[in-house]
This record gives structure tokens, C-alpha cells and sequence, in this order.
């Protein structure tokens, strides 16, 4: 058995794991079964929260359909929460390590939790991503029977296609939103953006996930959405990022500057979970 703390960011949600002070084989959890929102406690990501030589601590993150991801923004939100909270740590300034690598996270107050993201890569190899060179603009064909969709394409530590569109209410989220997040020139699948530009200081976005399927949030998405809209339509330096069930902030100064996003970290319940 383990014990675990269910948690959200906007809606984006997942259950904490701390494997510091209990021992976690993470073979023997059944992350797909545990996810399930019928059969299961329900979650996007597991955060396995570890020790680390690096950082203050480590997170694991696996998508709810088992493969492990390299970066989530709203997930490091709330570990930053649940090791303040439990008293893991009394700092309210943490750097946690990710497969991605590491990011700060300042604890204002549970509800403003701020995360120095990744500098934003666009390297198509490192993305990774398959084209020839560095494009601000790139066209997927998602099928014979569907016109070109024109994407930004970049890594926040994870990558990323962002599709500009008229309304995220008629967003077709759901019928190509697996297509490109699976699409053949991601060779590890991406996250998929569709983001409606409301004015230079506010986006509204939905996020398909690879691994997830369509998430009320994603940090990370937020933020390579926010540095598409800086960089191709003339967004702000500053972005306010509306979501299904609230918003995030997300700053970009550019160039090799990291991505700063702010947004609450909510605690549900606690629980026990036995094998």
C-alpha cells in the first residue's frame, strides 16, 4: 500500500506520491487502472516526488496512460505545495529536478505559486521534431483528407505544437487533437495548443496532451503557447492565460530568458491506496 494527496492546478490534476518516506516500486503501481475516473482514483500525471543530489527534490511524471513525461507546469505547482505543506522542507523558494532538468519555484502563497520554467528550445532535433531547420511556422498534414494546419513547434522541456484559432469553442480539440499529438514527425508525441488570442495580454487555450487526452490545464502548454504568441501575433511580454476553470500568468522576456509562470496549486484529499 502507499499513501498519496490528490491535487489540481486549474483543473489539471493529478495524485502525489511521496516516495521519500515510503518505499514506492513504481512497476508494481497500476498507473493506468489508478487514473481511470471510473474504476480508479482519476488524475492526469502521477507526481512520484524522490530525493535528489541536484536539487531540493525530484519528480517523476507519468501521464495517465503509464509513459513517463519530461516536464509539467502545473504539476511542479503543486509539489512545490505538498512538500511545503507536509513539511518536507520549510523553504517557500525550492529548485526541483525533472527529467527535463531543473526549475525554481517561489511559493508567494498556495494560491500564487511562481515556477521559473525552461528557455524555450526550437531546435527540431532537440524537440524532438522532424524538419530540416528552424521554422517559426511549420505545416503537418494530418491526413490526406484534411488540409495543411499551420503550427509553432518548440520544447518547454516537453514539446509542443501550438495552432492559432479563431475560438477555442470550436476548436476541433477532440477530433484531431490525438492525430497531431501522435503524428509521425513528433517521434515522442507532443502536446497540442489551440489558442484563441483574445488581445495582446490575453490568450484563451485548450491543451490535448499526449498521454492524457484533452486537460482543463496544462502549464507547460500555457507557457509555449504564450512564447508562439510572442514571437508570430504580436502578444505582450506578459500574458494572462484563460482556462477552463481559472488562470495562469505566464511572463517571457525572450531570447535565452526562462519562462515564468505563476498560478494557484489546490490540495482535494488525502488517501491509501492498496496494492
Amino acid at each position: 500500500m502507499f499513501t498519496f494527496c490528490k491535487m489540481h492546478g486549474l483543473g489539471n490534476d493529478f495524485i502525489v506520491v511521496d516516495a521519500i518516506n515510503q518505499a514506492i516500486d513504481i512497476k508494481k503501481i497500476p498507473i493506468s487502472l489508478l487514473a481511470d475516473r471510473h474504476l480508479g482514483i482519476g488524475f492526469d500525471q502521477l507526481l512520484l516526488i524522490t530525493k535528489s543530489s541536484n536539487a531540493d527534490f525530484a519528480c517523476r511524471i507519468f501521464n495517465a496512460d503509464g509513459s513517463e513525461a519530461e516536464q509539467c507546469g502545473n504539476g511542479m505547482r503543486c509539489m512545490a505545495r505538498f512538500v511545503h505543506e507536509e513539511q518536507l522542507t520549510q523553504k517557500k523558494s525550492l529548485t526541483l529536478e525533472t527529467v527535463s532538468g531543473l526549475v525554481n519555484a517561489i511559493i508567494h502563497n498556495y494560491d500564487r505559486i511562481e515556477v521559473a520554467m525552461c528557455t524555450p528550445c526550437f531546435e527540431p532535433k532537440k524537440i524532438p521534431f522532424m524538419a530540416e531547420k528552424i521554422s517559426k511556422h511549420y505545416e503537418i498534414f494530418i491526413d490526406p483528407s484534411t488540409p495543411s494546419l499551420t503550427f509553432t513547434v518548440l520544447s518547454m522541456g516537453n514539446p509542443h505544437a501550438i495552432l492559432h484559432v479563431p475560438s477555442i469553442n470550436e476548436a476541433p480539440v477532440s477530433a484531431i487533437g490525438l492525430k497531431i499529438a501522435t503524428h509521425a514527425t513528433f517521434p515522442k508525441g507532443t502536446n497540442v495548443g489551440f489558442m484563441e488570442i483574445v488581445n495582446p495580454q490575453h490568450i484563451r487555450l485548450r491543451t490535448f496532451e499526449r498521454g492524457a487526452g484533452e486537460t482543463f490545464a496544462c502549464g507547460s502548454n500555457a507557457c509555449a503557447a504564450v512564447v508562439a504568441g510572442i514571437l508570430n501575433h504580436g502578444l505582450d511580454h506578459k500574458v494572462n492565460v484563460e482556462l477552463t476553470y481559472g488562470n495562469l500568468l505566464v511572463e517571457w522576456a525572450g531570447d535565452n530568458s526562462p519562462v515564468i509562470l505563476s498560478g494557484s496549486a489546490t490540495r482535494v484529499f488525502s488517501g491509501t491506496y492498496f496494492i
